[in-house]
């Protein structure tokens, strides 16, 4: 078969292949003519991405921060507070440890009773709260009872009561006391805890006490060993704090 030849103008425009059609096809509307589909199926491609490339090679993770630096460094901020909290605690023991020297020292002080010299004001093993600072304002006064140590062995201190104070005259006569010829009220002796002896009269020296224990009949005080000089007494007895049913202010 002989076909029509085409016109030179048509020689390119040949659409379908076929070389009678004079005209090419028309381009589908919405598709560029540059776009040539390989297979069938192909028409909607995926769009290449670098995230979907399966040859890819991973990107490098970026460098986790390391455990250990942030843990050290925690360790090392607690250590911080351990340590100033400690050296805290020295500050405030010391510091105690201070103030409790100088009450002792110049204030207060604790004590023991040890026997039954005092009874029944004192019991053996009651506890004691001792004033020291209240005779560096103030002289010891009848009645008081005292703090002391003990003349002949100052190494030893005793609890008593101060009977006389310097320049009174005293004396026993069958365990009933006298200070300046007047009797001495005690109606804090029971009469099982009285004495029968005589003693005196005698003048106290200045800056001297006489001092005896409640229990008349079982005390070691003045009436053996003599006066007690002011220096001698530690302070005053203020209050007995245990056995804690039995605490008491002097």
């Amino acid at each position: 078969m002989v076909q029509p030849e085409l016109p030179p103008e048509d020689v390119r425009r040949e659409g379908d292949g076929d070389p009678s059609q004079p005209i090419a096809d028309p381009t589908p509307a919405g598709i560029p003519e540059a776009v040539v589909f390989a297979d069938p199926g192909d028409e909607n491609p995926v769009a290449f991405t670098t995230t979907t490339d399966p040859f890819a090679r991973p990107t490098a993770a970026p460098p986790l921060p390391l455990a250990t630096d942030h843990d050290s460094a925690q360790m090392m901020h607690r250590l911080e507070v351990w340590r100033d909290e400690f050296f805290a605690w020295v500050r405030t023991l010391a510091s105690a440890a201070v103030y409790a020297t100088l009450i002792v020292t110049f204030g207060f002080q604790v004590a023991r009773v040890e026997g039954q010299s005092m009874a029944p004001t004192l019991a053996d093993q009651d506890r004691l709260i001792v004033n020291k600072l209240r005779y560096r304002l103030t002289a010891p006064q009848r009645g008081d009872i005292v703090m002391l140590y003990y003349p002949l062995n100052p190494d030893k201190s005793f609890v008593k009561r101060v009977i006389a104070e310097e320049g009174d005259t005293v004396r026993v006569v069958d365990g009933r006391v006298y200070v300046n010829d007047v009797p001495m009220r005690d109606d804090f002796v029971p009469a099982e805890y009285r004495s029968h002896d005589d003693w005196g009269p005698q003048v106290i020296p200045e800056g001297y006490y006489f001092v005896m224990g409640d229990h008349r009949n079982n005390s070691s005080d003045s009436r053996h060993w003599g006066f007690v000089p002011k220096k001698y007494i530690i302070g005053k007895v203020q209050l007995r704090w245990w056995p804690m049913g039995h605490a008491r202010v002097f």
